[in-house]
């Protein structure tokens, strides 16, 4: 079948660098999704598969079981190409031969490319520097090129860096173009997109949300949707689309107060729905949630009881108000690849409520339009939709709430005090003009205590943590360098203001080697 948009299928390996892949290619504006690696039939997908990239993964190639899509490579004409395990497999199912010890290569490293005089390498290589720093992280190594490959790149101890095929349009790299260690990973990625592929650019643009709009009516057909909305871009965008997709006789939004939310956060959103002309149901489940989680420490656990929760109270109040078919979400490319739904052998991060309490069997189907999309490209959704742009600008906030911001046991008490100091941080982020510049800012409330001193006393009170960062889609994040007056202003005001906090930090820490969230 002949689609409208053309792409790139990214078979997934389990490398926890996949999702990198695809949004580089995002923002250089080729479209593409990662798929599992044993994905049985291209035709299948919504858009015209035009190149391939298998991803690099934590298993060997040289081991008696490993995963493969040898008939899918060898039989197909697509343009492939291999990063890391991927070329290793290229070379393994073609003939080669892959060896566990010698020059296994970590970090940054150089490597030179060889001018073959042949049109694949030519335009693959073109506008890269003969010498050229990369990253790479491998263990086993091509020893033996296939018959049917040449080398077109070694590193300074001669290691195999990349190979190209004699007469296909089938290349292999050592290293990870995708990460930013990488130079020039980006203008790799493009002539593989522009000059192998002969991709053209695509933007976000009206054709994008007519796509997303197809979507909804394709799945749904004359269906009734019940969507979970929390205020924030990703549940406020799929609201509007679902919306104007069925009309609003066929959508139901409903948000339920687990009692996790900021201050007056309910209210809130409340009124955001008046504005957007979106009739909310609030389901006050305050005492449900705290219940389920209040003898939890163990955050995974917390993350999948809030989810299983959320998924259950859904469903009670489908059968109450329904008949419902569909369940509407806003989940997020992000959100699924970090559950590790997709690829072989990646390693948990942590759960996201909107996949990781999900059981078995639903009575309802997902519908979830955003589920294909990075964070910046629903914030063009979202201006094509007319979306406010304090909506847009606002901070995301994981879907469990404040009680991920509480590691170990979650009380009332506690939410309360956060909920407080929470407020006195991000009102002087806005007050203070930084709110905007920020990606993600939040505080967490640490179950330790500490001795203070306030007013001549002694005091044992809590500590808090304040933590904002930069970030394009949530998948790298950096420390945002806060005054050191403001942060100071701030503590003073958590201090004086909420009795129970005595001690205020401020979180350092990228991602990686740390999440956002704490838990």
């Amino acid at each position: 079948m002949k689609h409208t948009k053309n792409g790139i299928c990214i078979f997934d390996f389990g490398s926890q660098y996949t999702l990198l892949i695809s949004r580089k290619l995002r923002e250089l504006g080729y479209y593409n999704e990662v798929h599992p690696y044993n994905i049985k039939d291209l035709s299948k997908l919504h858009y015209n598969v035009k190149g391939i990239i298998l991803s690099g993964g934590p298993r060997s190639v040289t081991s008696e079981t490993y995963p493969s899509c040898s008939n899918f490579i060898l039989n197909s004409n697509t343009p492939v190409l291999g990063i890391c395990y991927g070329m290793q497999l290229l070379t393994k199912i073609s003939g080669g031969v892959v060896s566990e010890e010698g020059k296994s290569e970590y970090g940054k490293a150089e490597i030179f490319w060889q001018n073959i005089n042949q049109d694949y390498a030519d335009a693959f290589m073109d506008a890269l520097p003969t010498k050229q720093t990369v990253w790479m992280s491998h263990g086993d190594h091509i020893s033996q090129i296939p018959n049917d490959y040449l080398p077109i790149a070694v590193s300074s101890s001669q290691a195999i860096a990349a190979i190209i095929h004699k007469t296909k349009a089938m290349i292999g790299l050592q290293f990870h173009p995708e990460v930013y260690h990488t130079e020039k990973g980006t203008t790799i990625l493009e002539n593989f997109s522009q000059k192998i592929c002969n991709l053209n650019k695509e933007k976000i643009n009206q054709r994008t949300l007519d796509s997303s709009l197809s979507y909804i009516k394709s799945l749904v057909k004359k269906g009734k949707v019940l969507v979970g909305f929390s205020g924030g871009i990703d549940s406020t965008v799929t609201s509007v689309l679902l919306n104007k997709a069925l009309g609003e006789s066929c959508v139901t939004s409903v948000l339920i107060d687990h009692g996790f939310m900021r201050k007056n956060e309910v209210e809130q959103i409340i009124s955001l729905g008046k504005k957007l002309n979106i009739k909310i149901e609030v389901i006050d489940a305050k005492e449900t949630f705290l219940n389920r989680i209040q003898k939890i420490s163990d955050p995974e656990e917390k993350r999948k009881t809030i989810g299983k929760t959320f998924i259950e109270t859904f469903e009670k109040f489908s059968c109450k108000n329904g008949p419902f078919t569909h369940l509407g979400q806003g989940t997020l490319y992000p959100d699924i690849i970090e559950s590790s739904h997709n690829g072989y052998g990646a390693k948990k991060i942590k759960s996201h409520h909107n996949v990781g309490g999900l059981p078995d069997v639903l009575s309802l189907q997902l519908v979830e339009p955003l589920k294909y999309m990075f964070k910046d490209e629903v914030r063009k959704i979202a201006k094509l939709l007319e979306i406010p742009d304090d909506i847009i600008n606002r901070h995301p906030f994981p879907g469990p709430g404040l009680a991920i911001r509480i590691p170990g046991e979650v009380t009332d008490k506690k939410i309360k005090l956060l909920q407080d100091a929470d407020n006195i941080f991000i009102q002087a982020l806005k007050d203070k003009g930084f709110y905007s510049k920020v990606w993600q800012a939040g505080t967490i409330l640490l179950p330790i205590k500490s001795v203070g001193v306030m007013g001549d006393k002694r005091t044992y009170q809590y500590t808090c943590v304040l933590r904002a960062v930069e970030s394009v889609d949530a998948m790298t994040a950096d420390v945002f360098d806060l005054p050191t007056k403001f942060l100071s202003e701030v503590s003073n005001s958590i201090i004086q203001k909420v009795r129970g906090i005595n001690r205020v930090l401020y979180d350092t820490t990228s991602k990686p080697p740390a999440t956002i969230e704490w838990e």
